[in-house]
């Protein structure tokens, strides 16, 4: 079994996409992508838009090889949209595209826009989404619909993924690490490998009591498996990474981040955005230009070249 986290926050956008590459099947899950539109009261920095635009076309790329797609759920940053905005990844660009791909979706327990969103996905694309919870196919096992975050939150759920071969991979989407059930049923499965969403540490509302739970549940988690990536909204700002060094620095299990697991640099983004205006200014219409493909992302990529080192990683090859 092969892995590649495609996007991620370590590696600079927003999501947690990945492509799991089997004998007989090729699974992309979660072939979304987003940046975050405001951020410290600022658009997204070019250099984000570059990093974005790079990641879209390797997240196309899986999606013209998949012999079957995943949506865990139907969130922006999860699945190409109908009404993207210039950050996002715009389902026209995938329409058409390897038609015989199979798209296995959470179906149920849908909010009023994520059924608005599955409605307009399975349309453009002209294909019936498979309802796929609890559902076991070849390789494949799907868990039951689990709450995204906090476990009173019924009206936002997410879909896990178990990919069983030569070893056992988990990808946990946006569970964020706060629900118990969530846990044990990961657990249950038994991975070698489990790629999840952490606590949204970022934001105040998480209260005292949500971050000792999800610090708990990923004390439990580190115990039971032999790799551990946590990503997405736990790294969209720095105190994510020292979490992350805290948690590792208790286990002797591997503790990585995506970028970790890929071995390319950390690119927290989201989290610099102050720093990138200040390093590499940005003219005031330079967003509304982009939007109406006046201008480019090249500037700022090549000028983030001379700044840091190993950019050049994520180049396209």
């Amino acid at each position: 079994m092969k892995i590649e986290i495609l996007g991620t926050e370590s590696l600079g956008v927003r999501g947690l996409c990945c492509f799991v590459t089997t004998e007989n099947q090729k699974i992309l899950i979660d072939p979304g992508i987003a940046l975050g539109y405001t951020r410290y009261k600022l658009l997204p920095h070019p250099l984000q838009v570059a990093v974005d635009e790079k990641i879209q076309k390797k997240i196309i790329k899986a999606w013209s090889e998949a012999t079957d797609i995943v949506i865990s759920h139907f969130h922006g940053d999860h699945i190409p949209l109908v009404n993207a905005n210039p950050y996002q990844l715009n389902i026209e660009k995938i329409a058409g595209l390897n038609p015989k791909a199979k798209i296995w979706a959470k179906l149920s327990l849908l909010s009023p826009t994520e059924k608005k969103r599955a409605e307009s996905f399975s349309l453009t694309l002209n294909k019936n989404l498979i309802p796929a919870e609890k559902i076991e196919q070849k390789v494949l096992r799907f868990s039951k619909a689990v709450p995204h975050g906090k476990a009173d939150n019924n009206l936002e759920t997410v879909m896990m993924t178990k990919i069983e071969e030569d070893c056992v991979f988990v990808h946990a989407s946006d569970i964020q690490l706060l629900n118990n059930e969530s846990l044990s049923q990961i657990v249950s499965w038994k991975p070698d490998i489990v790629l999840a969403s952490g606590p949204p540490l970022y934001l105040l509302k998480l209260s005292k009591d949500q971050m000792r739970k999800a610090w708990s549940n990923a004390s439990r988690l580190s115990e039971k498996v032999d790799t551990l990536i946590i990503d997405h909204h736990l790294l969209r700002d720095d105190t994510g990474i020292q979490w992350l060094r805290k948690l590792s620095s208790k286990s002797n299990k591997n503790i990585l981040c995506g970028a970790d697991f890929m071995n390319k640099p950390r690119m927290l983004l989201e989290a610099q955005r102050k720093h990138l205006y200040e390093q590499m200014p940005v003219p005031e219409d330079w967003h509304e230009a982009y939007g109406q493909g006046k201008v480019n992302t090249d500037y700022y990529w090549n000028l983030a070249k001379k700044q840091y080192n190993s950019i050049e990683l994520y180049d396209e090859k």
